[in-house]
């Protein structure tokens, strides 16, 4: 971390003494951590995921529905012992699984995290929680200590990743990405009760206005990966205060425009996915971080 190359940002910086894109030091920043009732069913199941949301974010995409946490500006520092009693404390309270949020900038740290957690006979399935703008040669350094990857697939269209996430590169690194989740996962693994012991879930929030690259991000998993992945379809894009400006992204996505993309899943043959039924967009539907 003297020369901080951990994400394809490649910022170069001493995080001892000075923030890259991301937006922290070498120390562990964390926002809230508890158990999450509204992941995915696999994973939150009837008590929870326990959750850890990282402060900071090497996208910082302008849309962002966690865009408190995402700006670094909030959050509470933490040791690496003191991350692992958090991990213990949420096995306590019955937590399925350990989720880590926004992950990518505390890789290192993670890794040593991870390492004594297991030491210590934690035993439960980690989960890691990214937006996939991610090295392989970072990923590789967590290769057995993640059970579960639950990446994003933001966009496949340049364009709009240049223009929404400062990231014209993201297809290209996010594809490579998640084909080294795969890698180490491999196929889905599930307990007696539904909740996911291994594998790779791929989520796709849909933009308003923009199905058309949300069906090309569906045919490429589908076309790489088949039903060996789950794809999650989310419709719970919340218009915030930072798009208020860009009538493109200043909307909820409507029932119509949702129902295409599922349609257009269902078409080309996705068995193993889930949808969002009902009112999530909804401010509400974002947590409340509060350490």
């Amino acid at each position: 971390m003297e020369k901080c190359n951990l994400c394809p940002r490649n910022c170069n910086v001493f995080r001892d003494n000075k923030v890259g894109f991301c937006g922290v030091s070498n120390k562990i920043k964390i926002a809230k951590a508890y158990l999450h009732m509204w992941e995915e069913p696999c994973i939150s199941g009837d008590k929870g995921s326990g959750t850890v949301f990282f402060t900071g974010c090497n996208l910082k995409c302008i849309y962002c529905q966690n865009h408190k946490i995402a700006l670094s500006e909030y959050g509470k520092e933490i040791s690496v012992n003191e991350l692992v009693d958090i991990f213990f404390m949420l096995k306590e309270k019955g937590a399925n699984n350990i989720n880590l949020v926004t992950p990518s900038h505390y890789v290192l740290q993670l890794k040593e995290a991870l390492t004594i957690a297991r030491q210590r006979g934690l035993g439960l399935p980690i989960v890691y929680n990214t937006s996939s703008y991610e090295k392989v040669e970072s990923l590789k350094m967590l290769e057995g200590l993640i059970d579960v990857y639950l990446p994003d697939l933001k966009y496949v269209d340049s364009a709009l990743s240049c223009e929404y996430s400062h990231a014209k590169d993201y297809f290209d690194v996010a594809s490579l990405a998640i084909k080294e989740m795969y890698r180490q996962v491999g196929n889905l693994e599930f307990d007696a009760d539904g909740i996911i012991k291994k594998g790779v879930i791929v989520r796709h929030l849909i933009l308003p206005g923009h199905i058309e690259d949300s069906k090309n991000v569906i045919k490429y998993l589908y076309d790489t990966y088949g039903d060996n992945i789950y794809i999650s379809i989310m419709n719970q894009y919340t218009p915030l205060e930072g798009v208020k400006d860009i009538p493109k992204l200043n909307r909820k996505l409507t029932d119509e425009e949702y129902d295409e993309v599922v349609d257009f899943a269902i078409d080309i043959g996705v068995e193993n996915g889930f949808i969002q039924e009902g009112e999530t967009a909804l401010e509400s539907f974002i947590p409340d971080f509060d350490f």
